[in-house]
């Protein structure tokens, strides 16, 4: 890997994506610290260290600090995340959607247009709980007024603030995944969590200055969080491989066909997509409790990061979500469809709808466990650092999202060396080169 990071430089294209994303990235950062008028963020800084592992806490991350800033970011990607998550839903009940979604590029152009307004609609009515939450605080904070004039003014001018920043990120993105490298909103809330890295590296070196983390607290913490990137990398990797054979053909005199391949399924087909959605819908009581909605105030006591009750219904969203991305993603009965036109079959099936039954049997028993896997991995450290007391500053799902958008990062980029390094060799015609990956 480290020869072919050495080669990036030798491909323009590569090159320009590279810095096209790190660019809009830096773009992202500049922003958080660009403060919504009306606001002292030394104050919010001040209550959200105060938090713990909250509500607050979980918002600030997934708004890489943009909450703590009071920054025009504050509301982060999540309305996006948000909107994409209802219109997949009604994709699955609602014919219209189901139609559109069936028709291909063109169908999706337009599905992302509608999630584009839903994110709007979002951002303006969060936007507006966040005026309602930080006039709130001027009550009940220690250190002083968030506020400065708190009305209707403010209101208004944080709701098209707030929305303005939601819709630029969504616009950033974009960018980045039409024209960089990675999946944009994937890598803007990596770009969130990894800032937050070096203060929680500071914070345990003065933590074991002061005698408060011991050397074994400290190795612990070493293990731990080695052995769950192990774990990720593992089975972000992993895969089942479904035997294919190619029917012999005569062409002219020759005999073409007759080779064999494999249909290669995930473990993780969704990839980080369900711990991303899971948060982000639990994040929604308290975003309508702070716009008064009745009984959505009695539901945010309970659903507390930490809280059993909230790990079980994260754990039971991640389950679900990966089986539904998945289904969305991955249609077996297409694949069944491809492979019979190319000719091939599964040694000891019949090809059509008995192929597509096999593929769906397999593919729903490994997403078994690669739900399982997501869950436990995004869940048991927050256990460990509660129950424990481990100092450990970042939970599951943050190293989930790092982790498992990492890999995909560097495996688009070396999915684009390797179409290089076959063009330069052997020219445009031959066989397709496949990446590396581990089989289970």
């Amino acid at each position: 890997m480290a020869s072919g990071f050495a080669n990036i430089a030798k491909i323009p294209e590569l090159r320009r994506r590279l810095l096209f994303t790190l660019a809009l990235l830096a773009v992202y950062r500049i922003g958080v610290f660009v403060t919504t008028p009306g606001v002292d963020r030394n104050v919010m800084k001040r209550i959200v260290a105060t938090s713990g592992g909250s509500f607050l806490g979980l918002f600030n991350m997934f708004s890489g600090g943009a909450l703590e800033q009071l920054s025009i970011f504050a509301l982060g990607i999540m309305p996006y995340v948000s909107a994409s998550i209802i219109l997949q839903l009604l994709s699955v009940v609602f014919k219209p959607l189901e139609e559109l979604r069936k028709e291909g590029e063109s169908g999706q152009k337009k599905i992302n247009q509608y999630t584009r307004y839903g994110t709007v609609i979002l951002a303006f009515l969060q936007a507006f709980g966040i005026a309602l939450y930080l006039e709130g605080l001027n009550d009940t904070s220690q250190w002083g007024s968030v506020v400065a004039d708190p009305g209707w003014g403010f209101r208004l001018l944080t709701m098209v603030s707030l929305t303005t920043g939601t819709s630029f990120i969504m616009w950033l993105g974009e960018q980045i995944t039409e024209r960089g490298i990675g999946n944009g909103i994937s890598l803007i809330i990596f770009a969130g969590i990894v800032a937050d890295l070096p203060d929680g590296l500071f914070m345990t070196a003065s933590q074991v200055g002061i005698g408060e983390v011991t050397p074994i607290g400290l190795l612990m913490v070493g293990v731990i969080v080695v052995g769950i990137i192990a774990i990720i990398s593992w089975f972000e990797r992993a895969q089942r491989r479904i035997p294919i054979q190619y029917a012999k053909r005569m062409v002219g005199r020759k005999m073409f066909g007759g080779q064999s391949s494999h249909l290669p399924l995930r473990v993780n087909s969704a990839g980080v997509i369900p711990p991303i959605f899971a948060s982000s819908l639990l994040m929604f009581p308290t975003q309508l409790a702070n716009l008064n909605i009745p009984g959505m105030e009695n539901l945010q006591t309970v659903l507390i990061p930490g809280d059993w009750r909230y790990d079980t219904i994260f754990v039971l969203l991640v389950i679900f979500f990966a089986y539904f991305y998945t289904a969305v993603t991955f249609q077996p009965v297409d694949v069944a469809e491809n492979l019979k036109k190319q000719g091939a079959f599964i040694p000891g099936i019949r090809p059509g709808k008995q192929t597509a039954d096999f593929i769906d049997r397999v593919l729903s028993r490994i997403t078994f466990g690669g739900a399982v896997y997501m869950a436990l991995v995004c869940v048991v450290p927050t256990i460990l650092q509660q129950q424990f007391k481990v100092p450990f500053y970042f939970g599951g799902t943050s190293i989930m999202i790092v982790v498992g958008v990492a890999l995909d990062t560097v495996n688009q980029i070396e999915s684009h060396l390797i179409t290089r390094h076959y063009e330069g060799l052997t020219g445009a015609k031959g066989p397709r080169i496949r990446g590396r990956r581990a089989a289970t």
